[in-house]
């Protein structure tokens, strides 16, 4: 997932940036935009979006992602939480990329 977000331009800042009440999988930063990034795999299952990330997953993503920008010097940027869906193994992998998968209010 790393190489594919390379190739569209992004910096990694993280992978698997973890605090004890949540993970991100890959924070990064693409033309001014932090960008907060779940990744989900499956082997051959379609997946079902709603399932995929839930309110409590969102809201855990989001506890972490306010910790990373309080330690960080990146309030003049703008960010959002991305999705990344890959499916299949290995050479056979399909991604499909969901920019601005989901919004949290009160932020």
């Amino acid at each position: 997932m790393v190489h594919y977000l390379r190739d569209q331009g992004f910096a990694i800042l993280e992978r698997n940036y973890r605090k004890q009440y949540g993970e991100i999988d890959i924070i990064a930063l693409n033309h001014e935009v932090l960008i907060f990034v779940e990744v989900k795999m499956r082997r051959a299952c379609r997946f079902d979006f709603s399932c995929v990330i839930t309110p409590t997953k969102q809201k855990k993503i989001a506890a972490v992602a306010r910790h990373y920008l309080a330690r960080h010097t990146y309030e003049y940027r703008a960010y959002r939480f991305d999705v990344a869906l890959v499916e299949g193994i290995q050479d056979k992998e399909h991604i499909t990329y969901i920019p601005q998968a989901f919004v949290i209010d009160n932020w």
